[in-house]
């Protein structure tokens, strides 16, 4: 599930760009306990690899996903 601002970056990504998000997307879903807490919120978890920053909370159990903020370089 993704956030307004979060939804908003998205549908500006190219395709390609896209392509890279979704590759991200799968290695966090497979463990998103492994991903560091952000800096500042430790319940905010924060991706980045290779160009692509992903910021989520994960629901208690791990499986539902609320995307952030989204940035692809």
């Amino acid at each position: 599930m993704f956030v307004e601002p979060a939804e908003t970056q998205i549908h500006a990504l190219s395709v390609a760009r896209t392509a890279q998000l979704d590759a991200a997307l799968n290695i966090i879903a497979a463990d998103p306990g492994a991903v560091k807490a952000h800096a500042t919120a430790s319940a905010l978890r924060d991706y980045q690899h290779e160009g692509i920053r992903v910021m989520f909370y994960a629901t208690a159990l791990g499986s539902i996903l609320i995307v952030t903020y989204v940035e692809v370089d």
